[in-house]
């Protein structure tokens, strides 16, 4: 049988031992993930932060600020209350003491409130500066019933300023209790970067913890109607932890190669829970197929049906791991480092489910064969022992499946243009498709800093950041005609004074839209990105972030979805012999993907279904999002068309006719492509409760890829396209054919 089965026998001979190293690698790699090796976990090591592409314009303006920035100086602070009467003294005194205490604290240098300016340990006159935008009045906002108390820093160095910030919120906090003694409705808004960055790990941590709570337990249930017993079901969700553990573990080892955003570590776990218990349903099924056809003893029979379910099995499990790693690995060729990470971090989670399918769960089979091959605990339950006798049959090449696919042989043409009909029905919305870079407005409704960003763009429209930066090397007075042709495009409002810092130039162009990288704001970056300057000059922003990013992932498109293209043809070639199946499993892909971007648009792009998620629309969906969708949701379909092909390709192999081989193929894993379906659904739409936008579209917009895959795609149009190809399914050139002979995949 191969190396498979000699890696089973391997297994059989030393079950406890295995068990005993996975447990101690599991928990080892928890630590090292949650601890570090110098007591930064990975949640400390992830960042946050604009999709920058290197050497983008951009990128350009991003470095120059970071590059002219005072050194001197660390992230500031500020407090925005509201709902107050300024000219009340209570009101007065308590934001005059709350400056005097935050003044108190290290490295600061100056508490700007309306009131006055109140110096710190580290003082710095430029904080009082004339024209500075912190006079009295610019610190009121424009209706004049709330006001801004400023807190400047002094450098952290290598020190964390996130404990001082957390302090000037409680200092102000408390100031505003005192308010309301004359303020009832007083209230009070903190924002800084340190404090925006604090809140997107304890979100990003507590979706983790709420995807893990609720998908586990659920997939628990479902493979307990599979299998027919606990001890079966939860044997997938052994390899599902260490998979847990080893994929938090190689996004570790990448924050130290790459910026790993934060949104990597809960979007490329999800994937990892998904697929090791699809990979643990295949072997525990085919397990229990071989224990039931071997018969006898169960402890003699186990010694034989861990090696078959490893040759069998285990194969597709390796091979459908080859294939997903290869879908998701092309998200490494794209020219952006956040990309990358998600690629190169999603690669190393597939490998690690693959593993623990390989090596924990076949261990902890052959350790509990004598209590799973018969009835479970719950088949004694009267109500229960029928439906659980259905739902958990190994032994049956006729079946709901069989018959599914029996009725699309009769009627294939309805089937495939039924099928291809919806398919493009449910991926019309694409049209209207815009791709956006979410930001703050990711955060869920209700969260502190998100809420300031609201209320702070109409209390000071003035002291916001401009849509757009124009960075030069040059002196100002070399722009004057060159800022005039900017004012006059069209979207402009106004353009700011010239900004100098660090001997550079910046200078903020306002636009008369409110949507920073709406459809208005990316025509005004392009307009003045057309416009001949007389030095060299570079256009950031939000708007022109997002442009940069999105024409990156245009080019990198190209090449990544070529290499997944050829790879996907050239190992499904070597699985079946032949290249119509894998022409078809592309094209039929593809359309499933549209139709999956297409529900994701109508939901999260046109803010359908708002309510019912729980979540405000941005009028787009985060580029990055429609890259991992279209990577993990080929790869996912991938993993079902292998599970699929294997068994069918299983009974051609044994000298089935193709409309024969069809119908027990799907019988055979119908069961397993639909009961790791519903896991999997599960896990994503567990993760789709959380609360920041991009893991709630990521969710979403997996699961009903995989609701779509597994239905309309895998159990109606796959047969009835392999139906109406026949023999021709397993066609290729004469010396394509001798080439699979000699390298291709043996079903035997």
């Amino acid at each position: 049988m191969g190396g498979f089965a000699r890696w089973g026998r391997l297994i059989v001979r030393a079950p406890r031992l295995v068990v005993l190293l996975a447990v101690a690698g599991t928990l080892g790699l928890y630590a090292l993930a949650t601890v570090g090796v110098n007591g930064e976990g990975l949640f400390q090591r992830v960042t946050t932060g604009p999709p920058l592409v290197e050497g983008s314009q951009s990128w350009a303006v991003y470095e120059a600020f970071d590059r002219t920035a005072d050194e001197g100086s660390g992230p500031a602070v500020t407090s925005y209350v509201l709902d107050v009467d300024l000219g009340d003294d209570t009101v007065r005194i308590a934001a005059e003491d709350a400056a005097v205490e935050i003044a108190a604290l290290d490295r600061v240098t100056a508490v700007l409130t309306p009131w006055g300016a109140t110096p710190g340990p580290d003082f710095d006159p430029a904080a009082f500066a004339d024209g500075d935008a912190s006079s009295a009045e610019a610190l009121i906002d424009a209706d004049g019933t709330g006001f801004l108390i400023d807190a400047r820093f002094s450098s952290f160095g290598d020190d964390d300023p996130l404990p001082a910030h957390e302090e000037v919120a409680r200092i102000v906090a408390a100031a505003v209790d005192e308010m309301r003694a004359t303020s009832p409705d007083a209230r009070v808004l903190t924002y800084s970067n340190p404090l925006l960055f604090d809140d997107f790990t304890h979100q990003l941590e507590e979706d983790l913890v709420t995807g893990e709570l609720i998908a586990l337990p659920a997939a628990l249930v479902v493979m307990v109607f599979v299998f027919g017993g606990f001890l079966a079901a939860a044997t997938p969700l052994t390899g599902a932890i260490a998979s847990i553990a080893g994929g938090l573990a190689v996004l570790y080892g990448f924050s130290f190669l790459l910026d790993l955003d934060q949104s990597a570590v809960n979007v490329v776990t999800v994937l990892g829970i998904g697929l090791s218990i699809d990979y643990g349903l295949l072997i525990v099924s085919r397990f229990r197929e071989e224990m039931h056809r071997l018969g006898g003893d169960p402890r003699e029979a186990r010694r034989e049906a861990v090696p078959r379910a490893l040759a069998t099995a285990g194969r597709t499990v390796t091979f459908s791991g080859i294939v997903v790693a290869v879908s998701v690995g092309g998200m490494l060729l794209f020219d952006s480092e956040m990309m990358q990470g998600f690629g190169g971090a999603a690669v190393g989670v597939v490998t690690t489910a693959m593993i623990a399918a390989l090596t924990i769960v076949p261990a902890v089979l052959y350790l509990l064969a004598p209590r799973i091959s018969g009835p479970g605990v719950l088949a004694r339950v009267p109500g229960l022992r029928r439906v659980l006798a259905a739902t958990s049959n190994v032994d049956r090449e006729d079946g709901a499946f069989a018959r599914l696919a029996a009725w699309g042989q009769r009627r294939p043409w309805l089937v495939v243009v039924g099928a291809t009909a919806l398919l493009l029905f449910l991926a019309s919305p694409v049209l209207s498709l815009q791709l956006r870079n979410s930001d703050i407005e990711a955060l869920p409704i209700g969260n502190e800093r998100r809420d300031y960003y609201d209320e702070f763009r109409d209390g000071f429209p003035d002291l916001g950041d401009p849509a757009i930066w124009i960075h030069t090397t040059a002196d100002p007075p070399a722009l004057e005609a060159y800022l005039a042709d900017v004012e006059a495009v069209d979207g402009v409002a106004s353009v700011d004074d010239a900004m100098v810092q660090g001997g550079e130039t910046f200078v903020g162009v306002r636009l008369e839209t409110d949507d920073p990288s709406g459809p208005e704001a990316v025509d005004a970056v392009r307009a003045v990105r057309e416009l001949e300057a007389p030095v060299e000059v570079s256009v950031g922003g939000v708007a022109a972030t997002q442009i940069d990013f999105v024409d990156a992932i245009g080019e990198g498109a190209l090449l990544a979805g070529g290499l997944v293209v050829v790879a996907t043809f050239v190992l499904l070639f070597l699985m079946t012999g032949s290249i119509l199946v894998p022409l078809k499993t592309l094209v039929i892909n593809s359309l499933s993907l549209l139709a999956t971007l297409g529900v994701v648009t109508w939901i999260f792009g046109e803010g359908h279904l708002e309510g019912v998620l729980d979540f405000a629309s941005i009028g787009g969906i985060d580029t990055y999002v429609a890259v991992i969708i279209v990577a993990f949701g080929f790869g996912l379909a991938m993993d079902y068309e292998v599970f699929l092909l294997a068994r069918v390709k299983e009974y051609v192999d044994a000298g089935e006719d193709n409309d024969a081989a069809v119908r027990k193929g799907l019988q055979r894993s119908g069961r397993i492509i639909t009961s790791a379906a519903a896991v999997i659904v599960l896990v994503f739409l567990g993760f789709a409760l959380g609360d920041l936008l991009m893991i709630k579209e990521v969710g979403v917009g997996l699961a009903f890829a995989v609701i779509l895959d597994a239905t309309v795609v895998r159990m109606l149009l796959v047969p009835a396209t392999m139906t109406l190809l026949g023999d021709w399914n397993w066609w290729a050139p004469a010396p394509l054919r001798r080439l699979h002979q000699r390298i291709g995949v043996s079903h035997d």
